[in-house]
């Protein structure tokens, strides 16, 4: 199934009919968004589009909305049966999460009506909202970071990763999981050994698990478990897998922390993520002091944007700058 078909096989025909006429790339495509008689909008290399007839508009120069494609009750409920194979009663651990994984590794997330029971969240009905975010494997994108993160020829320093939301954290923490497992080749020829690798993937979006198996490509010394919230995660692989690295996104709250130093503890290396501007910004997270001022982070790569442009910088656990590269 190619990225069109994979796109495709989720939405009514209606608005199949009109994306055929548009010209896309579907690499470019970010997310297509339904809300329930609102405008389609899609996010397409970095930039809001409405859905009109047989195109798509700039939305900084839509001044009516009467004038684009809606999305209506009917068409949303078909959506849904096409997301979950019209079994969404199948997904209800996903759902309680606020989202479906599907084939080609693509993560809807849907909005509604809660359902509480015991205090927890037990699913969603009478849904209004969905989220269609596409799933971007950009292979050999960590290339260019790896030679920072290698100290010694079988282990790795414990390692930060910190950007803005949407700004490619998690893609390069994806790809940086693939070279460990694999292995990789460093300038001038020497052979780094590939590593094993558990991945605690809470929401599915290192992964993009579909019926528990990865459709993103993780190298093949890594050990995924889905849906597992990070702590827990990490103690379950720690016990069963005997990873050497445990990888992690989107890393924040106190027991997070209070799992990487166990894990640590137990001899893992740890590669996570956090949402930040910068390092500073980090550092003024109460969750996240003790692992900086204790050093348990050896390599800090803070991604920045300019121009469309990916920038990195990498810095030590003394936050001083040792390296810069394009992304």
């Amino acid at each position: 199934m190619d990225k069109r078909e994979s796109y495709f096989s989720l939405l009514p025909h209606n608005i199949r009919e009109i994306l055929v006429h548009c010209t896309l790339d579907f690499e470019k495509l970010q997310e297509i968004r339904l809300r329930c008689n609102m405008p389609i909008i899609i996010e397409y290399d970095n930039r809001e589009y409405f859905l009109s007839k047989n195109k798509i508009e700039d939305s900084d120069k839509v001044f009516s909305t009467d004038c684009v494609i809606h999305i209506h009750e009917k068409e949303l409920r078909q959506t849904i049966d096409y997301v979950s194979n019209y079994s969404l009663y199948a997904y209800e651990e996903q759902l309680r999460q606020g989202f479906i994984s599907v084939r080609g590794g693509h993560r809807v997330g849907i909005c509604g009506e809660v359902v509480i029971s015991d205090g927890k969240i037990k699913t969603i009905k009478n849904i209004a909202s969905i989220n269609i975010r596409a799933a971007h494997e950009i292979i050999g994108c960590s290339d260019n970071i790896m030679k920072y993160l290698y100290s010694g020829n079988r282990t790795i320093y414990n390692t930060l990763i910190v950007s803005p939301p949407m700004f490619g954290k998690t893609t390069l923490l994806r790809d940086i999981i693939r070279n460990l497992s694999n292995g990789y080749t460093i300038c001038g020829g020497s052979r780094i050994p590939g590593l094993k690798v558990g991945v605690v993937d809470e929401r599915c979006e290192l992964s993009a698990s579909y019926n528990g198996i990865p459709q993103n490509n993780l190298g093949i010394r890594s050990d995924v478990l889905s849906l597992a919230s990070k702590d827990n995660g990490i103690m379950m692989l720690i016990r069963t897998m005997s990873p050497e690295v445990i990888a992690a996104d989107e890393i924040g709250s106190k027991t997070d922390s209070d799992a990487i130093i166990y894990s640590i503890n137990c001899g893992c290396k740890m590669i996570a993520t956090i949402h930040g501007d910068s390092i500073n910004d980090v550092l003024l997270k109460e969750s996240m002091k003790k692992l900086i001022s204790e050093k348990i982070f050896r390599r800090f790569i803070v991604l920045q944007n300019s121009n469309s442009v990916r920038k990195v910088q990498i810095y030590n656990e003394n936050l001083n700058n040792i390296g810069y590269e394009l992304c």
